[in-house]
C-alpha cells in the first residue's frame, strides 16, 4: 500500500502530492516524530497541512499518517490548575518527562492523566434511561471545582452496566449505554475528546441579564460587561492591559478562569504564571489556581501552535460551561493570533488585505467571540462564556484592523490610553472613548440588587466627564483662568472623580477590590459634593475660596480610608460637605 509522504515544507506549512487519503481539518501526525498537524486545504493534486510543532529537522519524503478524526483534545478531570501549550499538552508534565525547560518536538502527552485516580459520586443506575449533555458522575476536581461528568452530546439510550468503585481513572469504563433503536453500544469514560474548532452544542441561548462583577470601579459602574457577554481591551505597550487580566482573573465573581497566553513575550508569561501560582482566591481563600486554567503559548512557540491557543482555551470554556458553571475567557492577546493567521497566510501565497491580514481575518474574529454567550446546556443548567480579549495595536493606532474588526463584534470596548499610563493613571481606561452597550441590558439587576439609583448616579457621573472633556478642549486655546466659576466647578469634578473614583490601586487592601454599593456610595458623594458647590457659587461666593479646604483631600483618599464592609464613614464626609455653605468667606 502506498503511503504518503512529504513533498515540500514551507516553515509550517507542509505539502503532500496525489492523495485522497486525507479530510478537511483531520489531525495528522508528519515525519518521523510525528508532529502534530491539521489538514487546511485540499484539492485534486496537492494537501496542504499546517504543523502545530517546529518543522525544523523535517526532511521531504518522510510519512505523513491521518488520524481519522478532527483536531481534538481530551476533556476531563485534572484540568483545573494546570498550565497546557496551544495545543492542549500540559507542559508541567512534559518537564517532569523530558528534564528540559523546553518542549521537544512530537512530545505526545494526553491533555489529561489517564492514570491518577479520582473519588467519584456516581448519579445514574442500572436501566435508567440517559441523553447527551446528562450529569452522570460528580469529581471533586479542585477545592473550588466539582467536576460534573457529562455524557456526550451525540449519546442517548439505557444504561446496561455502571461502574461500581469508589475511584476512577480516565481507562476505566464508567457506563455502557445502548440505544433502544438502534440497538447500538456506546462506552462512556469520565472524559470526552471534543474538536477545538467546533462549537459545543447547546439548548438555546438566553438573552444577557446578569453583569460580571469584577470589584473594578471603572468596568462595574461606567461599562459593565455581562456574564456571556464580550470585551475588548486595546492598548499599546506598557498601557497595563495585562495587569488589568490579572485583575479580572483575581476577583471576577466567574465560577472559572481560562487565561490564554497568545503570543505574548516569554518573561510575562513565566510572571503571570508565577502570580497565579502564589495569589489566593478572595472569595475560597484557596489558591487562585484551584479555579483556573492557563494556557501558555510564548511568542518564540510554533506560530501555527498560535493560533491554535485560542480555539484550545474557548473549547475547554465550553466544556464547563455544559457543566452550568460561569466561565471566563481572558485572551492576551488576540492580535499576536490574527499575526499568526497573517504569517500563515502568507506562506499559503493567499491575497492579502489591509495592512496584509488575510481577507477572511473579520469572519474568524466573529467566530471567535460568537462563541460567548449565556446558555441553557443539554442538561437544562445555566452556564456561560465571557470572553476579555486584549488587543495590541501597533502605536496605540486604534485604526489598525484587529482593533477595527474586533470593536464590531463585542460589546464592551475598554480603550487604554498610553498617555494615562505615562501618568500613573491605572486602570488607563479612557473614559471618552471606551463604551459599553451593556447597561440597558443589566438595569434590571442592578435595581433590583444594589439600588434603583445606581444607573442614574453612573450616568450623572458620566455626563460629568463628558462635559469636563468638551471644556478642557476649549482650556487648551483660552486658558481655564478666562472660565466662568460654574466651569472651573466642572473641570474641578472632573479631576475629582478621575482621580479618587476612575484611578484604583491594585495593591491596596481597601482598594483593590470594591462591593458595588460602596462604588455607589463613593459616586453620591462626588455628585453630593457637585450640588453643594454649586449652591456655593449661586450664593456669588468665589469657588477659590474654598479649594483648600481639608474636605477635597479626604474625598481623594476615602476609597483608602472607608473599608468595604462599613459605610459608616460616608456620613461623615456628606455632613463636612454641608458645612462648606456655611463657611464664612472673608471679603
Amino acid at each position: 500500500m502506498k503511503k504518503d509522504v512529504i513533498f515540500a515544507i514551507n516553515g509550517p506549512i507542509i505539502t503532500v502530492k496525489n492523495t485522497q487519503a486525507f479530510f478537511v481539518l483531520e489531525m495528522v501526525y508528519v515525519g518521523v516524530k510525528r508532529l502534530m498537524g491539521e489538514v487546511i486545504s485540499i484539492n485534486q493534486h496537492e494537501t496542504i497541512i499546517q504543523v502545530y510543532e517546529s518543522t525544523t529537522g523535517l526532511k521531504p519524503q518522510e510519512p505523513v499518517e491521518g488520524s481519522g478524526q478532527l483536531f481534538s483534545i481530551q476533556l476531563g478531570p485534572g484540568l483545573v490548575g494546570n498550565i497546557y501549550d496551544g495545543i492542549g499538552r500540559p507542559l508541567n508534565t512534559i518537564a517532569d518527562q523530558t528534564q528540559s525547560a523546553f518542549i521537544p518536538t512530537g512530545a505526545h502527552t494526553s491533555t489529561i492523566s489517564m492514570k491518577k485516580s479520582w473519588p467519584i459520586t456516581i448519579l445514574i443506575k442500572e436501566g435508567q434511561t440517559v441523553h447527551g449533555g446528562m450529569i452522570v458522575a460528580h469529581i471533586q476536581e479542585t477545592s473550588s471545582i466539582v467536576h460534573r461528568v457529562l455524557i456526550p452530546s451525540d449519546i442517548s439510550g439505557s444504561v446496561e452496566s455502571v461502574y461500581q468503585g469508589e475511584t476512577i481513572t480516565m481507562q476505566d469504563v464508567l457506563a455502557v449505554v445502548v440505544n433502544p433503536q438502534t440497538k447500538q453500544s456506546f462506552t462512556l469514560y469520565a472524559y470526552q475528546v471534543c474538536a477545538i474548532k467546533q462549537p459545543r452544542r447547546i439548548h438555546q441561548r438566553l438573552p444577557i441579564s446578569t453583569p460580571l462583577i469584577t470589584g473594578q470601579r471603572v468596568v462595574d459602574a461606567l461599562f459593565p460587561i455581562a456574564k456571556g457577554g464580550t470585551a475588548a481591551m486595546p492598548g499599546g505597550f506598557g498601557t497595563g492591559k495585562t495587569m488589568m487580566q490579572h485583575q479580572l482573573a483575581k476577583w471576577s465573581d466567574a465560577d472559572l478562569i481560562v487565561y490564554i497566553g497568545c503570543g505574548e513575550r516569554g518573561n510575562e508569561m513565566t510572571q503571570a504564571l508565577e502570580e497565579f501560582s502564589h495569589l489566593q482566591d478572595p472569595r475560597t481563600q484557596q489558591p487562585l489556581l484551584d479555579r483556573t486554567i492557563l494556557i501558555a503559548n510564548t511568542s518564540n512557540m510554533p506560530v501555527a501552535a498560535r493560533e491554535a491557543s485560542i480555539y484550545t482555551g474557548i473549547t475547554i470554556a465550553e466544556y464547563y460551561r455544559d457543566m452550568g458553571y460561569h466561565v471566563a475567557v481572558m485572551a492576551d492577546s488576540t492580535s499576536r493570533w490574527a499575526e499568526a493567521l497573517r504569517e500563515i497566510s502568507g506562506r499559503l501565497e493567499e491575497m492579502p488585505a489591509e495592512e496584509g491580514f488575510p481577507a477572511y481575518l473579520s469572519s474568524r474574529i466573529s467566530q471567535f467571540y460568537e462563541r460567548a454567550g449565556l446558555v441553557e446546556t443539554l442538561n437544562h443548567d445555566t452556564g456561560s462564556v465571557t470572553i476579555i480579549g486584549a488587543v495590541s495595536p501597533q502605536g496605540s493606532d486604534f485604526s489598525e484592523p484587529v482593533t477595527q474588526n474586533t470593536k464590531r463584534f463585542v460589546r464592551a470596548f475598554w480603550a487604554l490610553d498610553k498617555n494615562l499610563a505615562y501618568a500613573r493613571h491605572y486602570p488607563a481606561v479612557n473614559w471618552n472613548l471606551s463604551y459599553s452597550e451593556y447597561l440597558d441590558s443589566l438595569t434590571n439587576w442592578y435595581n433590583k440588587e444594589v439600588d434603583v439609583e445606581f444607573i442614574p448616579t453612573v450616568k450623572k457621573i458620566r455626563t460629568l466627564l463628558a462635559e469636563e472633556g468638551k471644556l478642557l478642549e476649549i482650556t487648551k486655546l483660552i486658558g481655564q483662568d478666562v472660565l466662568p466659576d460654574d466651569q472651573k466647578l466642572v473641570i474641578l469634578m472632573g479631576k475629582l472623580i478621575r482621580e479618587s473614583f476612575l484611578q484604583q490601586n491594585a495593591y491596596h487592601q481597601n482598594d483593590s477590590y470594591v462591593p458595588l454599593k460602596k462604588q455607589l456610595k463613593m459616586m453620591q458623594v462626588l455628585l453630593y459634593l457637585y450640588t453643594v458647590l454649586q449652591q456655593y457659587i449661586k450664593q456669588e461666593h468665589a469657588l477659590s475660596n474654598i479649594l483648600k479646604q481639608p474636605i477635597f483631600e479626604k474625598i481623594l483618599k476615602l476609597k483608602y480610608t472607608i473599608p468595604n464592609d462599613d459605610f459608616s464613614g460616608f456620613d461623615a464626609i456628606n455632613a463636612e460637605i454641608d458645612h462648606l455653605l456655611i463657611i464664612k468667606v472673608r471679603v
